[in-house]
């Protein structure tokens, strides 16, 4: 408990804008800052070092589309990794995720679970290089422009079918901006738009992973929840990312929600009106909680509290309680059933825990979408990416 009230307050303070630090408490303000600030400078050296054009960079025989972001938490990176398995799959070409599984593995868990219908094979492992070695020694591989090529010649049904024995046709690197062991075709750069570039500060100071700089390495920056903000707060993070010296395309993304599921259920989809005159306890351990509460007030239940946890936090018997009896409260106070609402992250990082919890639990389930604002749609997405592949891949198409 003592380790996770810690984990909370450095976010807090890494949250914390220049601006508010004299509204801080003193002990807060005069030691803990300037221990993150030095903290800050030294974790930076490593970034730089793993930068550097010296540094030796491993060549895969199939494309690599690298999703990465500059901050920690809440950008949409896994669900992007999770909608680009599926299209490349659903076009015939079957994706292998190098991804690093970490703190407990929750989102490797959940692609896992979510892409288990299609070709999509995962690799988990801190050396990227050496497991995608291994995975394309299994499986084999194959130049996915051929299936490019053959896209508008075949159907859906047909394309599919043929992915689900295919070799391995191209890698997507999760979490792959830090990452610069491997050469990658494509650099996806994802952007909270809620709280694009927090305080400006590095971590732990700031949620800073990479300089505003970095973006011009990228080819694709993508804007997550771009429904949540106004159109003003999207043109300003736009304009930065053009200030940077980036001239990469950029897209805007959300998290639509598709269904609920009960956590003794997973395979059983329930509406999302089953919310409607719900009293609902979200429940989070994730970068942005803010963007699951305001997801969760669209979907109209007829109250809505919340308790969050630090990003990847693994729920113990003292949450248990703590749960139990905010639910306690809210049936007494509303004379109502109470349902917990989590997310699929939530879910797959312990399932079991969960269902230990003795009270209604529900998941929501939800997947990135590509909004169609200034004419940059899925299409224009899925374009974008098959031209730098093919480009990269010295393939002159017909």
């Amino acid at each position: 408990m003592a380790t996770e009230k810690a984990r909370q307050l450095l976010a807090r303070l890494a949250a914390t804008p220049d601006a508010a630090v004299p509204n801080l408490p003193f002990v807060q303000r005069a030691l803990l800052l300037p221990l993150l600030s030095a903290a800050s400078v030294l974790l930076r050296l490593p970034v730089i070092l793993s930068s550097s054009p010296l540094r030796s960079r491993r060549t895969l025989p199939v494309p690599v589309i690298s999703v990465g972001n500059l901050t920690w938490g809440g950008n949409g990176k896994t669900p992007m990794v999770d909608f680009l398995a599926r299209r490349f799959h659903a076009m015939g070409v079957s994706p292998l995720i190098l991804t690093r599984g970490y703190a407990g593995g929750d989102e490797s868990k959940m692609l896992r679970r979510r892409l288990a219908d299609t070709s999509t094979k995962i690799g988990i492992g801190a050396n990227r290089a050496a497991v995608a070695s291994s995975m394309l020694q299994k499986h084999g591989h194959v130049d996915p422009c051929d299936a490019f090529r053959r896209e508008k010649f075949s159907s859906a049904r047909n394309r599919a079918a043929t992915s689900e024995s295919a070799k391995i046709g191209l890698a997507i690197l999760d979490d792959g901006m830090q990452h610069q062991s491997l050469l990658r075709d494509v650099e996806v750069v994802m952007v909270n738009g809620l709280t694009p570039w927090g305080n400006t500060h590095f971590i732990p100071r700031g949620p800073m992973r990479e300089p505003l700089s970095t973006l011009t390495r990228a080819d694709i920056v993508v804007i997550h929840h771009a429904d949540l903000v106004c159109e003003a707060q999207l043109e300003t993070i736009a304009r930065t990312v053009q200030d940077s010296g980036a001239t990469c395309s950029v897209f805007f993304s959300k998290l639509a929600p598709s269904h609920i599921f009960e956590v003794h259920q997973p395979l059983q989809k329930l509406s999302l009106n089953a919310l409607d005159g719900m009293i609902t306890l979200c429940v989070s351990a994730i970068g942005c909680p803010d963007a699951f509460i305001r997801t969760v007030r669209e979907i109209g239940p007829l109250n809505v509290d919340r308790l969050d946890f630090s990003d990847h936090h693994f729920f113990n018997g003292h949450d248990l309680e703590l749960i139990q009896e905010r639910v306690r409260q809210l049936v007494d106070q509303h004379n109502k059933e109470t349902v917990v609402l989590v997310t699929e992250k939530d879910y797959d990082r312990d399932p079991d825990v969960l269902k230990m919890l003795g009270v209604k639990v529900w998941v929501l389930s939800s997947s990135l979408q590509i909004m169609p604002l200034k004419e940059q749609g899925e299409d224009e997405l899925m374009r974008k990416l098959k031209d730098i592949i093919t480009a990269t891949r010295h393939v002159v198409q017909p």
